[in-house]
């Protein structure tokens, strides 16, 4: 039987490596500290289970959804905008419902790439705006982000030519896997490139809401003209301790969410509608909530940071997101530092490199451990010397 060129060519997903290392030493009746994948161990609140539990018992939620989402949850969408960004957002017109923002990433593509157009990446970056752009038939150009540079894109480095013919970009802060942050200057610098070369601007926000230090990250709908050609993602997985509930949304330009819908109307039914009032519930969880949740990242952030300085790696504390990313030592590459952590201590930690070329030389942990397992996991790392 014969599969398909794109399956063909499909690298296996990232995170599948690591865990059949995991299952590999569970095999040998070793326990492993994994801080490789970033999924909350933190519950989902209260509240937002409740609302579950009440609207699963409506019938009317019993049927098949609508492609673009409950008109409330919308509105639910349009309000946290509002509140939050000051952003003001037709709940008709300019925001759709995703099956989480992993769905609506590898969906967009479909709606701007035909087979050898091009699609501007982040390197590193979250696999799936390469892989999306792979499904379409698309060609993917990498824009290196470097550490000298913030992890920003630098725009000035961008071929003309290669600009001229490409059709859609891809950003995300603040970032996966770097922790980088982006201010409103940096947006604007975005949306006028896209302007001028007529690309569509896709931004990934999945972790405005996971911030530390006072820092407030920005959406890019804040910047004038945005709307002209933007659109961004969010997700509750991670604001809400969500992602096993799969609750999403896109917003922006008009034009670009009804092409989002029409290509997801095509291919799946919907969010569960009990699900998207969950979403309901969770995007008006109160400010109090959000910090609290934050501040048990921020804690581990800490324990994480100053253990990996104490065995000589220069790690930096981050801003926003649920990652710390760090240099490798001299004379280690991403995969061989990280061999050497299951081997020697039984840590699982990811390879930069599993995130794009740009990625070689990095490691990147995970905050989403339990407290007593990251303590085991620092106390191994603690005993780590580099030799």
């Amino acid at each position: 039987m014969k599969f398909a060129k794109r399956v063909q060519d499909l690298p296996p997903y990232l995170f599948v490596g690591i865990s059949r290392a995991i299952a590999k030493k569970k095999e040998q009746g070793i326990e492993v500290i994994s801080f490789g994948i970033g999924d909350p161990d933190i519950p989902t609140p209260k509240s937002v289970i409740d609302r579950l539990k009440t609207a699963s018992e409506n019938p009317i939620h019993h049927r098949y959804p609508e492609s673009e989402g409950l008109p409330e949850f919308r509105e639910s969408v349009a309000k946290f905008y509002s509140d939050r960004f000051g952003v003001n957002l037709d709940y008709k017109t300019e925001i759709i419902n995703l099956i989480g923002a992993k769905e609506g990433i590898a969906h967009a593509p479909l709606c701007f790439i035909d087979p050898g157009d091009i699609a501007l990446v982040p390197n590193p970056a979250y696999p799936v705006y390469e892989i999306g752009t792979m499904f379409a038939g698309g060609e993917t150009v990498f824009i290196d982000l470097l550490e000298e540079n913030d992890f920003l894109i630098d725009f000035s480095s961008i071929d003309t030519k290669v600009a001229k013919k490409a059709k859609m970009l891809w950003i995300n802060y603040p970032n996966n896997p770097t922790g980088a942050i982006a201010n409103l200057d940096f947006y604007k610098e975005a949306v006028e490139f896209c302007k001028n070369f007529d690309i569509a601007l896709m931004h990934d926000a999945c972790y405005t809401e996971v911030t530390f230090d006072d820092y407030v990250a920005p959406s890019i709908l804040q910047v004038p003209g945005a709307k002209d050609i933007a659109i961004e993602f969010h997700s509750l997985s991670k604001t809400a301790n969500m992602t096993g509930w799969r609750v999403g949304s896109a917003a922006g330009n008009p034009d670009l969410i009804n092409a989002l819908m029409r290509v997801k109307s095509n291919i799946d039914s919907g969010l569960s509608q009990a699900i998207q009032e969950m979403g309901m519930e969770a995007l008006s969880l109160s400010k109090d909530w959000i910090n609290e949740n934050n501040n048990i990242y921020k804690k581990r952030r800490d324990k994480v940071v100053a253990t990996l300085q104490e065995i000589g790696l220069d790690a930096k504390a981050p801003s926003a997101t649920l990652y710390i990313w760090t240099r490798v030592p001299d004379g280690y590459t991403s995969a061989s530092f990280t061999e050497r952590l299951l081997e020697e201590v039984n840590v699982v930690v990811t390879p930069g490199s599993g995130y794009g070329t740009a990625g070689e030389g990095f490691i990147r942990l995970s905050l989403t451990i339990p407290d007593d397992q990251i303590d085991e996991g620092l106390n191994r790392l603690s005993k780590f010397t580099l030799k």
